[in-house]
């Protein structure tokens, strides 16, 4: 494609060289640049990709964009295109260079902090059991149609998802979901996308080791809502205070619900039971497979989406009683002695609440909860505290352990969450995960239940830089049965 089609819609401060050459091919990553390449310097946290432009022209790159020339490579025979912000071009040229994929889906994104992988997973569920075909971008797994990819980030870099759109497309998909985490808003990995709708479901303690300020916070979600286009719609969960903060400025269609006070779609939890729960939404009962109030907030924010895609209410509640749960949220595995474990990705304070709080709601008298917790590693250190805090508060028994620690001492980590326990709190210290696992099963009675939160589906642990399988049900059903559980 020739680099001035790739240019419509950027603005840039100068171009140098001809912009008649043709590109080949899009990366950010010089090791990957092949023979007529257009080469993105990213000025990254960690690493600036503008120290790795001699190299990537050595690979064969015909194009750089960059925020500026290096003296080194001024005079090399490659075009250089200037731009205020790396991140901002790569969308556009990105959607450009798949033809603008976006603009043939109908793509709607989800942003809060919790229910984000559920609502969009259930979405793709829903719409793919009435007929039509979908793509899915989530932190569990990217999908396009029935095929599988595996997932890197919750939102990949631009480059990797325009093309996976444009297989979407290729392979007659009409709709895309997708979660949008706030550091993709922030990094602009979702600029040049067209989306129709946009949801959002909440905003608790989470990702201050990035943002910095919970204000910053709000607003790299905010700003994914004022960059919606008028013909879009926006629906945001009007329970959470910020929820009508996103609406303030976006230009797309207003609409909000709510399990509390008057929305535009509501929502009662009925009944509560092992099995499901029954659901009033919009003045109809829906019996569900699903558990708890975050739960009905998760379904009501997939039926409003899934009717202001035009699809008839009826249709949708009856389909939405069949779809079951996602993978690593509140999974369960009983034991033949009626032992529970909970499998669940909970991994801010607010999710592990909401989790702790449905358990207390189905349990039986006699019934003691054993929690198995830690905090990531290289993330939010002021959520620690607070979650050990929580954990050894509303257990019988609570357990700090490892969840990813990565490059800092899991047993600083753990220092950091006792901070948060009050004096006569019960609670046991054991870094290694598998052998806090272990204990939990054998400190359990029959018909105990077992929370194991913070990494959900995941099947590895990161400790240092490196990935380890590890996988939260395997290990306990490993355990089950070595003690004929």
């Amino acid at each position: 494609m020739i680099l001035k089609e790739l240019l419509q819609g950027v603005t840039y401060s100068a171009l140098s060289g001809s912009d008649k050459v043709e590109v080949a091919g899009l990366t950010y990553d010089s090791r990957t640049v092949g023979e007529g390449g257009c080469f993105f310097a990213v000025a990254g946290t960690a690493v600036d990709g503008h120290n790795f432009i001699a190299k990537a022209i050595e690979g064969g790159a015909v194009a750089v964009v960059c925020q500026y020339i290096p003296t080194e490579v001024a005079d090399a025979d490659c075009t250089f295109v200037v731009v205020e912000d790396t991140n901002v071009a790569m969308g556009i040229i990105a959607s450009n260079f798949y033809g603008n994929p976006s603009h043939e889906l109908k793509v709607v994104g989800v942003t809060g902090t919790n229910g984000k992988t559920t609502i969009a997973t259930l979405l793709y569920d829903l719409v793919q059991s009435m007929g039509y075909k979908a793509g899915l971008i989530s932190t569990v797994v990217y999908k396009v149609g029935a095929r599988e990819i595996v997932s890197t980030h919750t939102t990949p870099d631009a480059i990797r998802l325009n093309a996976m759109m444009r297989e979407m497309v290729d392979e007659g998909c009409e709709y895309c979901f997708m979660e949008c985490s706030s550091h993709a808003i922030v990094q602009h990995r979702i600029g040049g996308l067209r989306f129709v709708g946009g949801l959002f479901t909440n905003i608790t303690h989470e990702h201050l080791d990035y943002h910095k300020t919970f204000a910053e916070y709000i607003r790299a979600k905010k700003s994914f809502f004022d960059a919606l286009p008028k013909s879009a719609f926006a629906l945001v969960n009007c329970d959470d205070r910020n929820g009508e903060v996103m609406l303030q400025n976006t230009k797309a269609s207003r609409y909000t619900l709510s399990l509390q006070k008057m929305a535009d779609f509501r929502a009662k939890v009925v009944e509560m039971l092992a099995e499901g729960m029954e659901l009033r939404i919009d003045n109809k009962e829906v019996w569900v497979q699903f558990l708890g109030r975050f739960n009905a907030y998760n379904l009501l924010t997939v039926y409003g989406a899934a009717v202001l895609l035009g699809f008839d209410k009826d249709v949708v509640l009856e389909h939405l009683s069949m779809l079951r749960p996602v993978s690593g949220r509140f999974e369960t595995v009983i034991a033949k002695d009626g032992t529970t474990a909970v499998v669940d990705f909970a991994h801010t304070p607010d999710a592990l609440e909401n989790i702790i709080n449905t358990i207390d709601e189905l349990r039986q008298s006699g019934q003691r909860l054993i929690i198995v917790c830690g905090c990531g590693g290289d993330r939010d250190k002021t959520k620690r505290p607070v979650m050990g805090g929580m954990a050894a508060k509303m257990a019988d028994i609570a357990i700090f352990t490892s969840d990813n620690p990565r490059t800092e001492n899991p047993e600083d980590i753990i220092r950091e969450m006792e901070a948060g326990v009050e004096s006569g709190d019960k609670y046991l210290k054991i870094t290694d995960r598998h052998e806090a696992i272990k204990t939990a099963v054998m400190l359990a009675e029959p018909r105990d239940i077992i929370l194991l939160a913070g990494k959900g589906h995941e099947d590895y642990q990161i400790i240092g830089t490196e990935k380890h399988h590890f996988n939260d049900k395997e290990v306990v059903k490993e355990f089950f049965n070595q003690f004929n559980r």
